[in-house]
Parts: C-alpha cells; sequence; structure tokens
C-alpha cells in the first residue's frame, strides 16, 4: 500500500486522525527532511528515507519503488499532499511505469488554510492560489496569472513568496496587483501558519513590503470587498447581515 499523506502545518493539533493511522499503518515513511522532522515523535521506530530539497523525483521513485516490493509506504507532505506537494508526481511515476498500486490521497490542512483561520475568514468568496516559486514554472506564467486573479478581484494566496534566490519576485507580484487593486486592498501575512513561532499581520497592499515574508510565509491578499475588524480580515460571501 502507497499512502501520500498531508500532514498539515505539522503539529499533531492540525493533523487529522486519518494522517496518523496512515502513518502508523506504514513500514517505511518518505519524506523532506523538514517534513520528517514535523512527525519525528510518530516514526522512531519505522524505516525513514530522507532527502533534500529538489529531490522530489528521487524520493518518490523510491517510494513506489519500496510499495512495489509490497512495503506499506507513506509519503508525507506537509499541507495537502495535492497542493503543490507529491501526490501529483507520485501518480504521474505510477503512470509512467504503468503499474498496478494500491494507493490512497490523505488529505491536510493547507499553509493558506491555517493561515486564513488565523487571519480570521479571508477566503470566504473566490479565491486563487499561485505559487511564486519559479523552479516549476515560468516566471512569464507566474505573472500572467497574477495578473488574470488580480483582474478578476480574486482573493489571492501567495504560496512560496520569497526566497533568497528570488528575492524580487514578491516586488513584482505587487507591482502587477496593484495595477488591478488599490492600494488600500487589505493584506493578511502569516508566518509559520499553526506552527510554532506564528506571527499574524494584517495590512495593506500598499505597505505589505515592509513585513516580514519568506518561504514559510502565506501571503492572501483580499478582493475588494475584504475589510479589517479588529484582528480579523473578513472578506464578505454576500449575506444581509
Amino acid at each position: 500500500m502507497l499512502y501520500v499523506v498531508g500532514i498539515g502545518p505539522g503539529n499533531k493539533e492540525e493533523m487529522t486522525a486519518h494522517a496518523l493511522n496512515a502513518i502508523c499503518k506504514s513500514d517505511t515513511i518518505v519524506g523532506y527532511k523538514t517534513y520528517i522532522d514535523l512527525v519525528k515523535e510518530h516514526i522512531s521506530e519505522k524505516e525513514v528515507v530522507v532527502n533534500g530539497m529538489r529531490g522530489e523525483v528521487e524520493r518518490c521513485t523510491r517510494a513506489v519503488e519500496l510499495a512495489s516490493e509490497g512495503k506499506n509506504v507513506a509519503v508525507i507532505s506537509s499541507g495537502d499532499p495535492g497542493v503543490y506537494a507529491m501526490s501529483g508526481l507520485v501518480l504521474e511515476i505510477v503512470a509512467a511505469k504503468e503499474l498496478d498500486l494500491d494507493i490512497e490521497i490523505v488529505p491536510g490542512i493547507t499553509s493558506a488554510n491555517g493561515a486564513s483561520a488565523s487571519l480570521g475568514a479571508p477566503i470566504m468568496h473566490d479565491h486563487a492560489y499561485i505559487s511564486l516559486s519559479d523552479l516549476l514554472t515560468d516566471f512569464e506564467l507566474i505573472k500572467k496569472r497574477l495578473s488574470l486573479a488580480a483582474e478578476g478581484d480574486f482573493v489571492i494566496c501567495l504560496f512560496n513568496p520569497k526566497s533568497k534566490g528570488r528575492p524580487a519576485h514578491i516586488d513584482k507580484a505587487r507591482e502587477i496587483l496593484l495595477k488591478h487593486k488599490s492600494v488600500d486592498t487589505v493584506v493578511g501575512i502569516v508566518n509559520n501558519a499553526k506552527r510554532e513561532g506564528e506571527k499574524v499581520t494584517i495590512t495593506t497592499l500598499g505597505k505589505m513590503l515592509e513585513h516580514h515574508i519568506d518561504m514559510t510565509t502565506m501571503v492572501v491578499i483580499g478582493n475588494s470587498n475584504t475589510y479589517k475588524y479588529k484582528d480579523f480580515m473578513i472578506t464578505p460571501r454576500g449575506y444581509q447581515v
């Protein structure tokens, strides 16, 4: 059996019983080192296959090999395995090899969901997820998607907003968004959503770059109706209150 497991933000309280059960049933746990560290209390007696950033293909290929040998294997991802994570890659490898494996995708809380809960209710209406990482997607296409989402007045959740290798992408993203959104558009910035060290900031599109943003940050840009009340970011659904 091959499980692809979303562990959510990484703490036990935000991990589903389904995810914990899949990990418990597995003989071998496969994952990126940072995610392995988040679940180490649950896997102390299991075989662990771990590697670093950009080792995704090697990692998932090994997981498929082990499952093909008859082992129960869990590939773990933070958040949900189907959102910028490992379920797609695992299925692509299985399809390419034309294998007949028992596979179960176990959902998890995404960083956007966790951050939104900490902010209040920013994604109550139509919203888009856009990653600013150009490792696998050309940045010209990312810019086009940003522009169209902003033009459509979507709430926009920015994944992977800023890294040491691409510190200026978030600046360019804001520049594009400002062509369609007001400088006063409400923006939520959550560092380490639902993890130790979480920091929640509500600001505006005009001022968002004054705050700390890195790869552990979720940036949620509101639509034209999003507003702040006390410590909450609220996007109305349209109910009459």
